[in-house]
């Protein structure tokens, strides 16, 4: 077996030796309802994982029980997660909308036994009457109603005679019990909805505690293993099976702890919100951390499976560092990758000694990675370089290029810097430089010591591409909602360099960009014509920077002020009028603690912050804002000189709460206001930037993307639901990003089926 022995094949082994199964039989039973994340991968990797080991099999199912948000797109993402991670499930994808029939005839079965009954309180009334954690519940008074009549309003409930909510069927069990879950808990509920497999067939859907254990039963599940949350729920899958008296072999459930990661969410509802709401594109958004948004950033299925093995299975909930994943695809990727040259901010280099060009051989991969390979590098008199190679003014241990240090060219030669050329603002335009003929790498005679080498690629053959540079999502450690996002997770450079042979040859789809990290060829929008990198990942992490539980985070300074307000892992203490600012931040305000920290240190920001406020009170929005664009702005100017009022930044998020232009159009009337003055409402009236929600308006503009994109229409039907997003963003970009997201959502998928 290649993982460890844990304590659910401890179980297992035990099972088998004490003849309680002639098989192991395990099953992944996600809900239909969003696209798989990496939580699920560890559930995935346990329950086939198991399987595999044991020489049994593990089956997928559909827990398909709520029609109202169940779609068949999920469906196929979660197959192509569970095939992507390498397993493989048995016979056909299974549905418990497949036992409808089954789980019906086992409810007028419990019926007749006295063990069921169809309540007629309200869902206020059932919670009242549930009782607390120290006195026990009430039974309905419907609880006494005959066998005859319970059957005849499930029958009537089934054949949509009633309201959604009129009716429930519920266990009658014991309201008195330690245990609330057994306090006569839900058997079905009335839903008047379309079912995406079953159509209107059924008005009543069997709830999860219900229908799951008998879905179970039926597969032949030995072991049902599920995350720490549906402990307690535990009693009524044993009282379910039990009560029916089903023979044995039957299954019985076991618990393992949920994958929690710092810097991340994986609720469902939020991960929804972020799609929905246009904070990202799509359900595989490479930020997001779903199967396919980690798949489309260029993880692999192997650093996916070795982060799981890494993490283990334990009983007890915990945290695990991001850092942990992203150590997992760096240590798978090192050894396979080729290793190139990718210049995102490029400075001219002349080189004015040098004449003709040359081809310069240079090996794919470093000397401790066995593999072979390389390609040849052309080489002329004009190259460019990555601008932070050159410092005209170096700080202390700066290695690089500068007016009297020399540096290698990686694979190349050892230059010299002779000029400076500047334009009239005093930015530097081109370096003028020298090479020294005996330097060439791997035959070098110079004798001239540089302590680096700097990548390079030569202008004429150099390939323009578009580098997207993602990193984490949320910019705090254990992010609540949306006012966590990081507003830097995502930098779109269209004009990086790269050297040719990435696109004529093609040595692979991931790459080592040197210096800079690792990356991948966007599955989706990458062409030849028009080449797209992700990163996947740095080359260290770049967060590591531990604080104690408890401690405030300090906001990074911005990088020009080479200030630090945290030294070795302390923070400095705030004085008493900070303190009690961050106090009333967090507590009153419910600001997360780093946006807290960074408006409560400044006198200036704290001021503009709690004047906007003032004017219109949702603190959490206007806060993002000051602590990220309003700071942004002061850090080259004074308060009075700025030329938007904290009026003007209360009037956009007021335009934001009211739907009339969306988070991004907002980002744009902000730097508009930064320039003019003008106030938001006249930007927006002035530029036509209202929000577009008229289905009418849109569809057209759907049916154009549509239109222009009939492979990937084709695509996406023949079940590439991970386009999605595609047509998603194709629309937004269509309309300056006014349309509103989650309209364009719903018109696009209704467009689709």
């Amino acid at each position: 077996m290649s993982e460890s022995k844990d304590f659910l094949r401890t179980i297992v082994e035990e099972d088998l030796q004490a003849g309680k199964y002639n098989e192991i039989v395990t099953r992944f039973p996600p809900e239909p309802n969003g696209f798989p994340h990496i939580g699920h991968a560890k559930s995935i990797v346990i329950n086939f994982g198991i399987a595999r080991d044991y020489k049994g099999h593990c089956n997928l199912r559909m827990d398909d029980t709520n029609p109202t948000t169940e779609d068949t797109r999920y469906v196929e993402a979660l197959k192509d997660a569970v095939e992507w991670l390498g397993f493989q499930w048995e016979g056909n994808v299974r549905y418990t909308s497949d036992y409808f029939p089954e789980l019906y005839e086992y409810a007028k079965q419990l019926i007749r036994m006295g063990k069921a009954y169809v309540d007629s309180l309200t869902e206020e009334e059932i919670r009242e009457y549930r009782g607390t954690v120290t006195e026990p519940g009430r039974r309905s008074v419907y609880a006494q109603r005959s066998v005859e009549e319970n059957l005849d309003l499930l029958e009537r409930m089934k054949n949509g005679e009633f309201k959604d909510g009129e009716h429930v069927l519920r266990a009658k069990i014991d309201m008195g019990a330690a245990n609330m879950k057994m306090r006569d808990p839900l058997l079905y509920r009335i839903r008047h909805a379309h079912h995406y497999r079953t159509g209107d067939a059924w008005n009543i859907y069997p709830m999860y505690d219900y229908g799951h254990c008998i879905s179970d039963y039926l597969e032949g599940v030995t072991h049902s293993i599920c995350t720490l949350e549906f402990e307690n729920n535990r009693d009524i899958y044993d009282w379910v099976l039990d009560t029916l008296g089903l023979k044995n072999p039957r299954p019985y459930q076991y618990e393992f702890a949920r994958l929690g990661i710092n810097y991340t969410v994986m609720s469902k509802r939020k991960l929804l919100e972020l799609v929905n709401e246009g904070y990202v594109n799509g359900w595989d958004d490479p930020r997001m951390p779903t199967i396919a948004g980690l798949r489309r950033r260029g993880y692999t299925p192997e650093s996916i499976l070795s982060f799981c093995h890494q993490i283990g299975i334990a009983k007890a909930n915990s945290m695990v560092d991001v850092a942990q994943l992203e150590f997992c695809i760096r240590d798978d990727l090192n050894t396979k990758v080729p290793r190139v040259m990718c210049v995102l901010d490029p400075l001219k280099v002349t080189i004015e000694n040098y004449e003709g060009s040359e081809e310069l051989d240079a090996s794919y991969y470093p000397e401790d990675v066995p593999k072979e390979g390389s390609r040849k590098l052309p080489f002329s008199r004009e190259i460019y370089i990555e601008r932070d190679d050159f410092s005209e003014n170096p700080p202390a241990g700066f290695y690089r290029l500068t007016p009297k240090q020399p540096v290698r060219l990686k694979h190349a030669y050892i230059i010299t810097c002779k000029e400076v050329i500047k334009d009239d603002l005093g930015n530097i335009m081109e370096i003028i430089a020298t090479y020294h003929p005996d330097s060439k790498s791997g035959s070098d005679t110079s004798g001239i010591k540089v302590k680096s080498a700097i990548q390079w690629v030569e202008a004429a053959t150099a390939k323009t591409v578009e580098v997207r540079l993602y990193d984490r999502l949320y910019s705090c450690e254990v992010p609540e909602g949306v006012e966590d996002l990081n507003p830097d997770s995502l930098k779109i450079i269209k004009n990086a360099l790269v050297e040719p042979t990435l696109i004529t040859e093609k040595p692979d789809v991931r790459f080592q960009f040197e210096r800079h990290g690792y990356f991948y060829a966007d599955p989706i929008d990458y062409t030849d014509e028009a080449p797209v990198f992700n990163k996947i990942v740095g080359l260290k992490d770049s967060w590591n920077k531990k604080v104690k539980e408890g401690d405030v985070v300090a906001k990074p300074e911005h990088k020009a002020t080479e200030k630090k307000i945290q030294i070795d892992g302390e923070v400095a203490p705030m004085n008493e009028v900070e303190q009690t600012r961050f106090n009333k931040y967090t507590n009153e305000l419910k600001l997360n603690s780093e946006v807290s920290n960074t408006l409560a240190r400044d006198e200036k920001l704290s001021s503009f912050y709690e004047a906007a406020v003032a004017v219109n009170h949702n603190p959490i929005t206007i806060a993002n804002i000051v602590a990220n664009e309003v700071a942004r702005e002061l850090k080259e100017k004074k308060i009075d000189e700025l030329k938007f009022t904290p009026e003007q930044i209360a009037e956009l998020v007021k335009m934001i709460d009211d739907e009339i232009i969306s988070n991004k159009i907002a980002k744009q009337v902000f730097e508009e206001m930064v320039q003019s003055g003008e106030n938001p409402s006249k930007i927006v009236e002035a530029q036509g930037l209202v929000q577009i929600s008229d289905p009418a308006v849109i569809m057209p503009i759907i049916d154009d993307v549509m239109a222009k994109n009939p492979d990937n229409v084709e695509k996406y039907k023949a079940g590439n639901t991970k386009l999605f997003g595609f047509f998603v963003g194709q629309v937004l970009k269509a309309t300056g990003g006014k349309a509103n997201p989650q309209i364009v959502n719903v018109l696009v998928t209704q467009k689709l089926q």
